[in-house]
């Protein structure tokens, strides 16, 4: 079970504060958030997915949030409400507000630029010249921030964060461990056998609320800038090619990779190891599946595409494949089967 939460409140009060329609006791005290399966007496679970609804006969949470037509599915107090799982979302984050950030300014960490008071910086940190930080950014061990960067207020970066000169970070973000922001991106022309590197003079500008994961790397560009529009989440271990411009609150699960000048249109979501091939466009509202790879731009809003073989054994995917390789010599066949029926009929 999770730890219980040091900010208990009543249904009434979670309810006054997030919205949404209390039945049964308002008091009924709340002071961690958990599923239907594991939730206790002092839990409030949720009921996001029609196939779970089975286990609210046996659920021991105190209360559930419940969709409108689940509402008669359960006899305790609960809150209905249009989403139940973003408002689960937010009475977590109401119950478990987030730890108060370290202060200071170690003294291991070096600055060449003036900051704000507010602004803590944790130890081995590097900033450069002319940065410009914003109140109540947080900057913890290890990282290195370039000359020139800007970083918008209440913005966290966990450690061992590089952002490299130039590049500009909206307010409120969030940037996890390891994440690399401006580094080149992979810009070579051919000369003979040889690669003439293209300086990438462009940088990277990621909006507010963005969240970016651990590892990932977001490449600054060769002359116009990479772009991360405002409320994007952005996972682990994701790579942004250069000039590649991501819409307003789109989703990249884990893995995915973006070649160079990709866009995407405003509240995409790419699927976990997708793979986008460079100098494509995706329509807004746009979703790949996991492990898809997209080879084509996409210019109709609001669909739902995928590329994957479904997992199958080895040996039938053997014979598959097989098949698959003399695809272009039957469907060559059948061209010709159809040339010779037409000839006849024609004939005939």
């Amino acid at each position: 079970m999770i730890g219980q939460g040091e900010n208990s409140r009543s249904l009434a009060d979670i309810a006054a504060q997030l919205g949404g329609d209390v039945l049964g006791d308002g008091q009924t005290l709340i002071t961690q958030v958990a599923t239907l399966a594991s939730a206790g007496k002092s839990d409030i679970a949720f009921l996001a997915n029609r196939k779970y609804r089975s286990q609210l006969q046996a659920t021991r949470a105190a209360a559930v949030i419940l969709a409108p037509d689940a509402a008669d599915g359960f006899a305790g107090p609960r809150i209905v409400t249009a989403n139940p799982y973003a408002y689960y979302a937010r009475v977590a984050a109401l119950l478990n507000p987030a730890s108060a950030t370290f202060g200071g300014f170690h003294a291991s960490a070096t600055t060449e630029s003036e900051l704000p008071k507010s602004v803590s910086v944790g130890s081995h940190v590097c900033i450069g010249k002319n940065v410009i930080i914003g109140e109540g950014v947080s900057i913890h061990s290890g990282c290195v921030i370039g000359d020139g960067v800007t970083i918008g207020e209440g913005t966290v970066l966990y450690p061992n964060v590089t952002i490299y000169h130039g590049c500009r970070i909206g307010v409120r973000g969030i940037i996890h461990s390891g994440a690399v922001i401006g580094a080149d991106g992979f810009g070579f022309a051919p000369d003979g056998r040889e690669w003439v590197k293209i300086p990438q003079i462009g940088v990277v500008e990621i909006g507010n609320d963005v969240e970016i994961g651990a590892n990932t790397t977001i490449d600054r560009g060769a002359l116009d800038d990479t772009i991360v529009g405002d409320g994007c989440k952005i996972d682990n271990l994701v790579m942004i090619g250069h000039n590649c411009n991501i819409g307003p609150y789109s989703v990249i699960a884990g893995c995915t990779g973006m070649a160079g000048s990709t866009t995407l249109g405003e509240h995409c979501i790419l699927g976990g190891a997708s793979m986008i091939s460079g100098h494509l466009t995706l329509a807004p509202n746009t979703t790949i599946s996991g492990a898809s790879t997209v080879m084509r731009s996409i210019v109709e809003p609001g669909g739902v595409y995928a590329s994957v073989f479904p997992l199958d054994s080895y040996e039938h995917w053997m014979r598959n494949a097989s098949h698959i390789r003399r695809l272009s010599k039957l469907a060559e066949r059948v061209s010709d089967l159809e040339k010779q029926l037409k000839e006849k009929h024609t004939e005939g």
